[in-house]
Parts: structure tokens; C-alpha cells; sequence
């Protein structure tokens, strides 16, 4: 990165510094996977993929990681050449100019700040969950308060140097992991040995596309994608990063690779341990969480109770991730001129973006309590908001895609002209992301993709309407970031 002149004010706070560099490979690793959720993602996303594949949801899912190995390709080899706390922002900004990234990173803060808002609603679900396993009876409105105080710890975290908010997400996560694998292996050999409540056994046949349609398991595979959303969150902590050309585009395959293999063993484990029958389908398809249901049954109802607190746990982490990578995220645009000048203000003892985290973690807190006063509950929150997210990440996702193609073709570009084909099959899969995420719904579902269209819209009208805030912003992405 070029470097910045650096002012000292009297808050304490230096309105132009980058962050310090104190991130490792796992710590970077920590945040993409704490933004991924893997308990929670794994508690909730296999559930609508068995209703529309039946037994083949482990299938399902390999066809998600392939998918997104597409996609992530785009982060993957842009970030060996680009350092910045803007991400897609960046990315798209340094291959196709500073309009492009100005838009592209305008339609990811929408991702972060709407998955956060999502997380929240999903941090009051699985609160609930686990009182219920605790045998904890709650009224219905309580769940508004967890989003409150879920927020405070959240805040508390964030202002603290980066290091901590990774290392917690790597404690949590690794523990919500670990409980998940034990759960699986359990199941898996339970089922193998016969001592088991099914009689279908291990049928590797979940692994193959069996008798679902072709175009079941791809309208199918866009819910396990959404298994993966966030991979790339790693990469707005760049700037925190120790030799980050090197370190982040490994963070980021590791955190792809790693959630794959993860998902397709513990959606491997449930397939088989509800059974690959009609009636196992049927009661994989109608449960309410997978994770704690087959937890109860294999294991105990002491282990439903432990996987329903790391369940709560690992969404907690995610909201921690989301709003540490929308706050990054702000601090890039307003440090270039979008945005208020003190959101640009990074802490002289922490180098963390104070003022901008304040207020992404406000801005999430008003919007899941505002929509519970108004009736919605913490499952609307969760799936309203997700979708919302999910469309302006395709957005963000497409611009890189985009982006990683014109730099393949630059005549300074190192990158195989034969390599093109990877991001353009991933444009393909986004593509396909986005159509069925609007064909079909129902309210309040066909109102989201409005949503999501004018928030991209916003964007696109600010750098259309001000080209010398472009000017500005391309003044930041300079030539040393693509050497």
C-alpha cells in the first residue's frame, strides 16, 4: 500500500493511519470462518435441501463447494496482488477503476450490514433454542432483548485490537467444530455398527445425484452456497495482516476448503443418521434443527443442550465477524472521501476503527429490534435479512469475478489467459444464485431484491453524480497495489 500522511488528533484516534499489521494465517483464517457460522449453517441450511433433493443433500453441498471454489477463485488471485480494507471495494477498483469499485464495495457494505442485521435475528433464534433445551419457556417477544445485549459484548470486543476478535472466533469456532465432527463420527459409526435407530446403514449413495433432478440439486446447491457466504470477509482485515499478499489469498482457500470438507461430512452424517428412506428424508426435511435433534438422539439430550449453547455461541462469533468486516469496510470508504471524516479515524493504541464500528453495530441493533417491535420475529429477521444480504453480495461477487477477468487479460498480467474460464463459470454460478433467489417467492420475499436493487442503485447514482469522489478513491488504489 502507498503510504498515507499520518495526524495525530487529540481523541487519540489518527484519521489517516492504516491499522497496525499484527494478524496471522489463522487468525485471518478465523474471521472468514466465524463470518460462515458453521454450527449455525449446518443447524438450519441442509434442512431446505432435503426437501428438494432428498437424500442427496451431501451431493448437494459438493456441488456448493465447487461453486464456490469458483467464485472464491476471483479473491483468491486478486489478493496476491492488493491490500486494502475495502475488499470487493478494491478488488474491483484496481482492475476495473475507481467508479467499479466504488460500487462494487458500496453493494458489500450492504452484505455486511445486512448479514449483521441477519445474525442478529439468527443470535435470538438459537437464544431461544437453547433455553427450550434447558427447558426454559419464553415469551415470544423476549427474543428483541438478546439482539440488546448480544451488541454490548459485540462492541466490546470490536474496539479491541483485531487479534482479539480473531482469537475468539477461532476459540469459539474451533469448539462449535469440534462438537459438530464428535457428532458426526458418532453417528457415522453408530449407523455403520447397526446400533442405530435406522436401517437404511451407511449409503454412500448420498454422495451421488441418485434420483434428483439435475435442476433440483442446482436450485438445491443455491442454499449450501449460502452455507459459504462471507468467505471473503477475511479480506478487509488486509491492512492488519502480516505480509498479507501471501497470507490472505491462503486464508481464504483454507476457509473455503476447510468449511467444504466440514459440510459435506456433517451433511453426510445427518443424511445418514435420519436415514436415506422416505421417512428419514421426511424427518430431516421437517426438523427444526438437525444438528440438536440427532444430538438428542444419538448421543443424549445433554449433547443437544451443548451443540444449542455452541449453536448460540457461533452466532454470536459470526455477528462479532459481520460487523468487524462492515466497520473495516466503512473506515476504506470514508478514508477516501465517503462517507463522515471521523468513520476514517482508526484508534492510536489499537488501530481499530473505532467510530465506524460504533456505528455498524448501532445501525444492526436498530434495525433487528425495530423490526421485532413491529412484530417480526427472530426467524423473520434471520431469513429476511439474509436474502436482502444474498443479493448484494451476488452483486459484490460479480464485480470481482468481473474484475479478475480484465486483469487476465492486462498486458503486464502474469495471471494464464487459459485461467479466465474459472471466474467466468463463476459469473455463471452467481448468475444463477440470483435468479433463483427472485423467481418464485412470495412476499415478503419478492420485495427484497427492490430492496437490495436500490441499495445497489445508491451506489451506482453516488459515483455517476459525484466523479471527483471516483477521482479520490482512485488516488488510494495506486499502481503499487498491482506490482
Amino acid at each position: 500500500m502507498s503510504s498515507t500522511t499520518k495526524k495525530q488528533n487529540e481523541a487519540d484516534c489518527d484519521a489517516t493511519a492504516s491499522p497496525h499489521k499484527i494478524l496471522r494465517l489463522w487468525e485471518v483464517v478465523a474471521i472468514s470462518v466465524g463470518f460462515m457460522g458453521p454450527v449455525m449453517a449446518m443447524s438450519l441450511n441442509g434442512i431446505g435441501v432435503a426437501g428438494l433433493v432428498g437424500s442427496s443433500v451431501p451431493f448437494t453441498f459438493i456441488v456448493s463447494f465447487i461453486g464456490t471454489l469458483l467464485v472464491a477463485y476471483a479473491f483468491i488471485r486478486l489478493t496476491r496482488y492488493i491490500t486494502h480494507a475495502g475488499s470487493v471495494y478494491a478488488l474491483a477498483g484496481s482492475t476495473l477503476g475507481p467508479r467499479a469499485g466504488f460500487f462494487g464495495g458500496f453493494a458489500l457494505l450492504g452484505t455486511y450490514l445486512f448479514f449483521a442485521v441477519c445474525i442478529a435475528g439468527a443470535c435470538g433464534v438459537f437464544f431461544e433454542a437453547m433455553m427450550a433445551e434447558l427447558g426454559v419457556a419464553l415469551p415470544p417477544w423476549s427474543w428483541i432483548l438478546v439482539p440488546l445485549v448480544v451488541a454490548v459484548f459485540v462492541l466490546l470486543l470490536n474496539v479491541r485490537e483485531s487479534t482479539v476478535t480473531a482469537r475468539t472466533l477461532l476459540g469459539i469456532g474451533f469448539v462449535g467444530v469440534a462438537a459438530m465432527i464428535v457428532l458426526s463420527v458418532v453417528i457415522i459409526a453408530r449407523v455403520a455398527s447397526g446400533d442405530a435407530p435406522v436401517s437404511t446403514g451407511v449409503d454412500f449413495g448420498a454422495l451421488l445425484p441418485g434420483d434428483a433432478p439435475i435442476s433440483a440439486v442446482m436450485t438445491a446447491a443455491v442454499f449450501g452456497f449460502l452455507s459459504w457466504a462471507g468467505f471473503e470477509s477475511g479480506t478487509s482485515l488486509g491492512e492488519e495482516t502480516r505480509n498479507p499478499k501471501r497470507v490472505v489469498p491462503i486464508a481464504l482457500l483454507l476457509a473455503v476448503v476447510l468449511a467444504g470438507v466440514i459440510y459435506v461430512l456433517v451433511m453426510f452424517a445427518q443424511t445418514i443418521g435420519f436415514g436415506t428412506d422416505e421417512a428419514g428424508v421426511a424427518a430431516f426435511a421437517g426438523a427444526a434443527s438437525t444438528l440438536t435433534t440427532l444430538a438428542s438422539t444419538y448421543i443424549g439430550q445433554w449433547f443437544a443442550v451443548l451443540i444449542s449453547i455452541f449453536a448460540f455461541l457461533v452466532a454470536f462469533a459470526s455477528l462479532l465477524s459481520s460487523t468487524a468486516a462492515a466497520a473495516r469496510l466503512l473506515f476504506a470508504l470514508a478514508r477516501d472521501g465517503f462517507g463522515p471524516r471521523s468513520f476514517a479515524s482508526t484508534s492510536a493504541k489499537t488501530g481499530v476503527p473505532v467510530r465506524s464500528t460504533v456505528f455498524v453495530v448501532l445501525f444492526t441493533v436498530v434495525l433487528a429490534v425495530g423490526f421485532g417491535l413491529f412484530g417480526a420475529t427472530s426467524v423473520d429477521v434471520y431469513y429476511w435479512f439474509a436474502t436482502i444480504a444474498v443479493l448484494c453480495m451476488v452483486v459484490a461477487y460479480g464485480m470481482t469475478s468481473i474484475g479478475v477477468i480484465r486483469h487476465t487479460f492486462r498486458r503486464d498480467s502474469i495471471i494464464p489467459k487459459w485461467e479466465a474460464i474459472i471466474p467466468v463459470l463463476g459469473l455463471a454460478f452467481l448468475g444463477y444464485v440470483y435468479f433463483i433467489q427472485i423467481a418464485g417467492q412470495q412476499p415478503p420475499y419478492t420485495y427484497f431484491p427492490w430492496i437490495a436493487g436500490v441499495w445497489c442503485l445508491l451506489g451506482l447514482l453516488t459515483v455517476l453524480a459525484k466523479p471527483a469522489l471516483a477521482d479520490r478513491i482512485g488516488s488510494r488504489l495506486t499502481i503499487e497495489d498491482l506490482d
